[in-house]
Order: C-alpha cells, then structure tokens, then sequence
C-alpha cells in the first residue's frame, strides 16, 4: 500500500501504439495511426491529498511491524512460561515418585507391625490412606505435565526433540536464574513498546486521513499529456513531419455530493478520537502490567525465602517425628500428619519457584523485550 500511494504523486508514463480504419461519407474507408508516449491524468497535488495518504499508508506499514515486534515478544514470553511449566511438572513428578516410594516402605512396615501385633488396624488403614492419596496426586500430575508438554510443543510447532525431553529433570527451578533488571530504569521505558508504538503509528494514521479527507473538498487537478507521431498510413506514422504533442488539463471541483465528502471527513475525525483513545489505554495498560510485574516480584520474592524455610522446618519436624515414632513416642497419626505437612511444603515450594520465574518472565514482556538494548545509549 505504501507504494502505490508512493507511485500516485509520480506521473504515469505509457507508451502506445493505437489504429484506426472507419467508413468514409465519399464510400471509402479512412485510416489514421498514432503512437508516442503518453502521461494521463496525473493529478497535481497542490492541496496535499496524495501526499496524506501516502503518510496513512507509512503509518499503518509502522504500525504492523510494531505489531509484528509485539507478536515476537509474546511468542518468546509464551515459549519461556511453557517451558518453565514443563520443568515445574517434572520436579513435580520427581517429588510425587520419591513421596510414593517412601509411603509404600512405609505401609510394608507398618503391616508387618499390624501381624505382630504391635500396630492397629487403623494404623493400617492410616498408611494405605496416604499412600492411595499419593498414586492419586501422581496421576493429577501426570496428566498436568502432557498437557504442558501438548501446549508447548503447539506454540513450536513441533514436538519436543528428545535430546531435550531427556535433560528435563537436569534443569530444577531452584538453579535457574534470569537475568535482572538494572536499577533506575526510566518510566519513558514503555513508550517503547511496540505495542504502544503501533497504537501512536495508527494514530498518525488516522490523523493523515483527515488531511486526505479535507482535500477532498478542494479542486482536484489533473494533467494528461502526449508526445509522439500520427499519420494517415502505417508506413508514414514515426516519417519526419507527423510529429506532435497534446496537453489536457483538467480541474474538477466539487459542488454536489450527497455529503459524501463532509461524511468522510466525520469518519475520520472520529477514526481519530477512537486512535486517541486506544492510545491512552495502551499506555494505561502497560503502567498496569509493569506495576502488577513489579508488586509480584516483591511479594514473590518474600513468598520464596518463607517457603524455602517452611519446607527446612516441616524436614526436620518429619525427622523428628519418625524417630519418635520408631521409638513409641508419637502416634500413627502424629507421623501422618508431619508426612502431609512435608509433602504439601515440597509442592508449595515448586509452585512459588514456578510462579516468581514466571512473573520475571512477564516483567520482561511488559517492559517491551530486551530493556538492556533499549538503555544502552546515552
């Protein structure tokens, strides 16, 4: 679109070669041939109308490579959230599978206890209970973890290479580590992103049409010119002597038109107000991202250091436990519930690690990308 509105404001040059025979009044027949190079009606854009909508069309071509910035940045958000994802639901796995197998020699040994008469029939029961609960949390997860791999490998495109299903559980959250964002970042920041910028691109654009729809009430002037040969036979037509050239101008104003003209310029006024609006809620809900990516990032990070030390305690209070249960001090249902407690303290970490990557990942998306490129120059 840029370059036919880029093309409008050149003149056209043709060339043609045309002929003609007719029916004389005398009976005969007349000929006449011509050829030569032609311009038609190339309009002279003295009141601007070529020259906006060839500004409307740079700007809607501004616009889409933003949006094609935008798409970029949320594809790599998308990728790196699924992936994180992914990794979550194998240290998952790993901690149900680790949880399961300890609860199965558990239960053995408690039924032996039960045969020698040293354990309940409720303690039994206690045992099966939270075994059967565990290989119930393992198949929750099982399915959560092929339904990540399902939309990660939708977003690709592809399905995972196995080279990288195989160094899955090599990549625990607690190691993972991004990079983070440097200290005193400018709140002009967002203005660069694409987002915004497409919404500012398609606001020019709206306001270049109201610069084409004002011309439209002006003169429109146009010019149709020709250089070349005529003659009466084929033979003679490029001969010295059948030279020429003509010049048409030609001004059209307009005087009646329904309101066609004053309908489009209402349209674009409005087109305008709408951009305007888009605008200010693009700005608006890029301050809202960062600062919601920001307030998550604090609490997140406190969230993480209290789920870090809450799983520290519930492992040594399980130790404990186990001891003095092994050693009749505590009941079956003291052991069971510090089991519990350790059990939900391990997936309450993997689910806070999971939640603070994802939210720097988020962070990195509404600050528009890669913030270290945009910064780097003075």
């Amino acid at each position: 679109q840029l370059g036919i509105r880029q093309a409008d404001q050149f003149p056209g040059l043709n060339a043609s070669v045309t002929g003609n025979r007719a029916p004389s009044s005398s009976g005969g027949t007349t000929s006449s041939y011509s050829g030569g190079l032609m311009v038609s009606a190339y309009e002279l854009d003295f009141f601007g109308r070529l020259a906006s909508l060839k500004e409307q069309a740079l700007a809607q071509y501004l616009a889409t490579t933003e949006a094609n910035k935008t798409a970029q940045i949320s594809l790599i958000a998308t990728v790196a959230q699924g992936w994180l994802s992914l990794l979550a639901d194998e240290q998952q796995l790993a901690v149900l599978e680790q949880t399961l197998t300890t609860r199965e020699a558990s239960l053995q040994l408690v039924e032996l206890k039960e045969r020698n008469g040293a354990a309940s029939e409720l303690d039994l029961r206690l045992a099966q209970t939270l075994l059967e609960s565990a290989r119930v949390t393992l198949a929750q997860q099982q399915r959560q973890r092929a339904l990540d791999e399902n939309a990660l490998q939708l977003i690709l495109g592809q399905a995972l290479p196995e080279a990288v299903r195989s160094r899955l559980a090599q990549h625990p959250l607690a190691l993972i580590r991004l990079a983070d964002l440097p200290a005193g970042l400018p709140s002009e920041l967002l203005t660069r992103r694409p987002d915004i910028r497409q919404a500012e691109q398609v606001l020019r654009a709206n306001n270049a049409n109201i610069g084409a729809a004002r011309a439209a009430f002006f003169p429109r002037i146009s010019l149709t010119a020709g250089a070349g040969s005529a003659s009466g036979e084929l033979a003679g037509l490029f001969k010295d002597g059948s030279w020429g050239w003509t010049l048409a101008p030609q001004l059209v104003l307009p005087i009646f038109d329904a309101g066609r003209n004053q309908a489009n310029l209402d349209a674009a006024t409005s087109g305008k107000a709408i951009a305007i609006a888009q605008y200010e809620k693009a700005i608006q809900s890029a301050f809202r991202e960062v600062a919601d990516a920001l307030s998550g990032r604090a609490t997140l990070a406190q969230q993480l250091a209290a789920s870090q030390a809450l799983l520290e305690a519930e492992t040594a209070r399980t130790r404990l436990t186990q001891l003095r249960f092994d050693n009749g001090a505590a009941s079956q249902l003291d052991w069971l519930d510090a089991q519990r407690a350790l059990f939900a303290a391990r997936q309450s970490l993997v689910q806070v690690q999971l939640s603070y990557l994802q939210n720097q990942v988020a962070l990195y998306k509404a600050l528009g990308g890669d913030s270290h490129a945009d910064t780097a120059t003075p």
